[in-house]
């Protein structure tokens, strides 16, 4: 999950490392470190802390001259973070240095015959080993060490190498952990995602498992790991470098909040054509789509929550069963897949681990994998037999907004065509679906100009201890993805849970004052929620609820209400996700948290 950068070319290396390095920064941000070769030696900076700490440290890169360097933001597994943990690594002659992302599993074997070999490490890093393996393989062929000690690693890994024997060369190889090359003007730059290259180039290479490439200032050239040349072609981004900036906005955040409009209409906008939904990506038949007996969706924390969200609107809407499970457990549980089960794997970064192994395992037993990712030529893009991009572009918060919105419509879309094609709905039914999807845009904006409303709510709850969620269907789906915004920036411990549950032991955790957001958008179910709050609210509960326009009923048994516009049963999540996001926020800046970088999590989980 950290980030890595490297430079080779004419302009100074230092200050380009920073700056991919402060686009990479929701990847990590435990620690930061630059080394750059400046003709006679490499000379290395690291610091525990925020980016910041290492650019003042370097004044801005410019106290580490020379034209080739690599970086590295940290995200901490093996070992505290510290200066002495963070990247770069060297051997011990500092000679090679390597920056990493990924983690090495069998290290500590590989660490023990090293110490057999008498080296001597200085760090708790998994990295330090590979540093200390290059330089063992090492004979003066820096692309036959590279390969040998390919075949001894295991685990995941996306590297950044420098030889001072080859000052004029920056190798990088990828397994399993991302990587993407692209041409600068006057020289190649590397890095773990898109946003750190946009302001230099917009046609990138995606490195492939175990590829190896060797940079100059003016060539590129692949290998595989037998250290046989290979072809490969550049994908063109149509990112604005505008879309990875703040643009006035106080955090990246509350800037992709008010993205979302832009992002559903976009996810959807290209795939309705009059009055019919059209997936083209999709590459399936009438046919093919009429034999699907079930459907997997596999994801992990709020493409997870969009999944559940799948469950209740395909189910309901297709009548297709569907089952939906976290990445990390559906791996270990040996699920029984066939061909003719469809397995959606959910990812904004397209390179979430635990869901790639998913995949992979779906295809050996012989499942279709439809991938729903936002990084056009991602891992999941790559390795999925057919993918619906989401179009949300990049986002930078850890926390996701835009993203989880436009996964939404891609899941509304799917079961609309599934709908229309095994003959579940009509055409007109159909296209008051169509209908009410084209009003998202403009009902999501009149939701978060309402932020003001909900900002002072927010201020009364700054020092809350504990809030629950709770829901039934797909307002438990909305419950869930609530929670998790509000826990994950503002340290509030925070639970959702399906609201029929309370009495089996959660409603002995109500207690005065305790703040409970229920969520009723189904009309079906306004009694039973009702039920449910005053449950909670009769043991002392101030009860936040979240309902469609015109439930004044509600009114009676809550202490506040926000109100969503009317739609479609199966598009109210997009509505009600709304106030959460902003109440989770506003809590977080209330509190003095860091909205866009907060504690101990990172972007893109890339390690499982």
């Amino acid at each position: 999950m950290c980030g890595i950068v490297g430079y080779i070319g004419k302009q100074q290396a230092a200050p380009i490392l920073l700056d991919g390095l402060e686009k990479l920064e929701y990847r990590g941000y435990d620690s930061a470190g630059i080394a750059v070769y400046d003709g006679e030696q490499i000379g290395m900076k690291k610091a525990k802390g925020r980016l910041k700490v290492l650019s003042e440290l370097t004044h801005g890169g410019e106290t580490l001259p020379g034209t080739i360097g690599i970086g590295h933001t940290r995200w901490a597994t093996h070992g505290e973070p510290s200066d002495v943990n963070a990247h770069p690594h060297f051997n011990k002659e500092q000679s090679i240095v390597v920056v990493h992302n990924g983690i090495i599993e069998n290290y500590l074997k590989l660490k023990k015959k090293l110490q057999a070999k008498g080296y001597e490490f200085v760090s708790d890093t998994d990295t330090e080993v590979i540093a200390h393996l290059l330089d063992y393989y090492y004979k003066g062929n820096p692309l036959q060490a590279i390969t040998k000690i390919m075949h001894r690693m295991e685990g995941s890994y996306a590297l950044g190498i420098l030889f001072q024997d080859h000052p004029d060369q920056l190798y990088a190889v990828r397994k399993d952990s991302p990587l993407i090359i692209g041409h600068t003007e006057g020289g190649c730059i590397i890095a773990s995602d898109v946003p750190a290259v946009l302001k230099y180039t917009r046609d990138v290479y995606f490195i492939e498992n175990e590829e190896i490439v060797c940079m100059t200032a003016d060539t590129m050239e692949f290998y595989n790991v037998d250290e046989e040349p290979i072809e490969k072609s550049p994908t063109h981004i149509d990112w604005d470098v505008d879309a990875a900036e703040k643009g006035g906005y106080e955090h990246f955040m509350l800037k992709e909040m008010y993205e979302q409009p832009k992002a559903i209409a976009d996810t959807f906008s290209p795939r309705i054509r009059g009055q019919e939904i059209v997936i083209e990506e999709l590459d399936m038949s009438e046919e093919e789509i009429r034999a699907v007996k079930k459907i997997m969706i596999v994801a992990c924390g709020s493409a997870y929550h969009a999944g559940v969200t799948a469950k209740y609107v395909i189910e309901g809407m297709a009548r297709i069963p569907v089952e939906v499970d976290l990445a990390s457990e559906f791996r270990y549980r040996d699920p029984l897949i066939d061909r003719d089960t469809l397995l959606i794997v959910i990812s904004q970064s397209g390179e979430t681990a635990d869901t790639l192994a998913a995949l992979r395992e779906a295809k050996e037993k012989g499942s279709k994998v439809l991938g729903i990712v936002n990084v056009v030529g991602s891992s999941i893009a790559r390795e999925a037999d057919t993918v619906m991009y989401t179009w949300a572009g990049p986002e930078i918060a850890v926390a996701t907004t835009k993203a989880y919105s436009s996964q939404l419509i891609a899941l509304y879309l799917l079961a609309m065509k599934f709908a229309e094609v095994r003959g579940v709905i009509g055409k007109e039914e159909l296209h008051g679906y169509i209908e009410d999807l084209k009003k998202l845009p403009d009902q999501v904006e009149m939701l978060l100009n309402n932020k003001n409303r909900i900002q002072k709510f927010a201020n009364r709850y700054l020092a809350a201890k504990d809030v629950f969620f709770i829901g039934r269907g797909i307002d438990y789906a909305i419950s869930l993805e609530g929670s998790l915004k509000l826990k994950e920036i503002s340290y509030i411990h925070s639970e959702a849970y399906a609201a029929g549950e309370l009495k089996h032991g959660t409603i002995s955790l109500i207690e005065e004052g305790t703040l409970v957001a229920a969520v009723l958008t189904q009309e079906d179910l306004y009694k039973k929620m009702i039920s449910n709050m005053v449950e909670v609210r009769t043991r002392g509960a101030f009860v936040l609820a979240v309902t469609n326009e015109g439930n004044r009923e509600v009114e009676r048994a809550a202490d506040y209400v926000i109100y969503i516009p009317q739609t479609n049963r199966y598009f109210t999540n997009s509505l009600a996700i709304i106030p959460l996001q902003l109440f989770g926020y506003y809590i977080s800046v209330g509190r003095g948290c860091d909205v866009d970088k907060p504690r101990n999590l990172a972007k893109s989980v890339t390690v499982e």
